[in-house]
């Protein structure tokens, strides 16, 4: 039985492999082990977080750890490299755009192993992005490309990528969506921080504000929090505050007033629950622009791009930058109910992972 090797570094990267391996479990054509690099350490990501995924503690730690780009890459690549020449599996399956991705991609393919990655060919076009150069150089050297959405498609074809070796399966993060809202309606959710806010406020919107482009700089993270104190007037916001965004607002001494309710970084459970019944969203993350749009949520991205157009062509987000006018208008738009309609995008089903299982099983006899 051949072996396929699942790399996840960060903690979006196990809500994405999650459904994979369920996939594998499944279909016992492959043997897996699951490599965690330790790009992100995260204390919750204990045993229950697992359970609660539904997939089983990794097979090795790499411990990572922190560090400059450079260093945290070359710490991965050093550890996984003694890995594979111990045993070289039959494939690296590398998700998303971290810095894990690309490391371990460079490994595998340096050691002769094919690389498949899920979620390629997305692209933001700006290259000051960290995550934009990982894709770039992922999609690169991998030999198969299991893509989200049809502008992944057309950029790779773009890039000179053999059609045969492109695949549109529909989106993992998906999966994991679908399968994680349907586990959360048979849980006790009154054990959740979450479920508090939610009796106390019957209506409200979801902050999530983590990039550094956003929140390193004074003048952009005060314009930032000038539109959610203005739209807190009208509708309480609910943030939980990344460390880092956290530690600038106390440094800029930023104000974002009483209606704007702070919380801890809170579990992939959590907020789940918090966010799918919120009345909109206002993020800068890329997991959450396509989630929302999975679940028909307004949902105001500020950021200057996107890697994921289809969320802007077909789903419920709109891209705002940081300009405090235009995010408190779209805000209004939405919540008058005159915002942008969406609807889910193709093969966003719940199935992409079945489909990259059935795809390996015929590229790898």
């Amino acid at each position: 039985m051949k072996t396929i090797y699942l790399i996840a570094g960060a903690r979006p990267n196990f809500m994405k492999v999650a459904p994979i391996i369920r996939a594998l479990q499944a279909s016992k054509r492959f043997s897996f082990k699951l490599i965690h690099t330790g790009q992100h350490y995260d204390h919750e990501m204990s045993e229950v977080f697992f359970e609660e995924l539904g997939i089983p503690k990794p097979d090795f730690h790499l411990n990572a750890g922190g560090g400059s780009h450079a260093q945290q890459t070359a710490k991965i690549m050093t550890a996984f490299e003694d890995i594979c020449l111990h045993e070289l599996p039959d494939c690296v399956l590398v998700v998303g755009d971290v810095n894990s991705t690309l490391a371990c991609a460079i490994v595998a393919k340096k050691n002769n192993v094919p690389v498949a990655h899920v979620e390629a060919g997305l692209r933001s076009g700006d290259r000051r992005m960290p995550e934009e150069i990982n894709r770039l150089v992922t999609d690169a050297i991998s030999d198969w490309f299991f893509v989200t959405e049809p502008a992944g498609v057309d950029n790779l074809l773009r890039e000179g990528k053999a059609e045969d070796a492109v695949f549109f399966v529909g989106h993992v993060m998906i999966d994991n969506l679908l399968y994680q809202s349907a586990k959360l309606e048979s849980l006790d959710r009154c054990i959740f921080e979450s479920e508090l806010i939610k009796k106390r406020y019957a209506n409200y919107g979801v902050v999530t504000l983590h990039r550094p482009s956003n929140v390193d700089h004074e003048p952009f993270l005060s314009a930032i929090a000038g539109a959610l104190r203005k739209i807190s007037e009208r509708l309480p916001l609910v943030f939980p505050v990344h460390p880092r965004t956290k530690g600038n607002l106390e440094k800029f001494g930023i104000d974002l007033g009483e209606r704007v309710v702070i919380t801890k970084p809170l579990s992939y459970m959590e907020f789940l629950n918090l966010w799918k019944d919120a009345a909109l969203i206002l993020t800068d993350s890329g997991g959450l622009q396509e989630e929302t749009t999975a679940l028909g949520i307004p949902c105001l991205t500020l950021r200057e791009n996107t890697e994921r157009p289809v969320t802007l062509d077909q789903g419920t987000n709109v891209l705002v930058g940081t300009d405090p006018e235009m995010i408190y208008r779209e805000a209004e738009l939405a919540l008058d109910g005159m915002g942008k309609k969406g609807r889910c995008p193709a093969l966003w089903d719940g199935r992409a992972a079945e489909r990259i299982v059935d795809i390996l099983t015929l590229q790898l006899a």
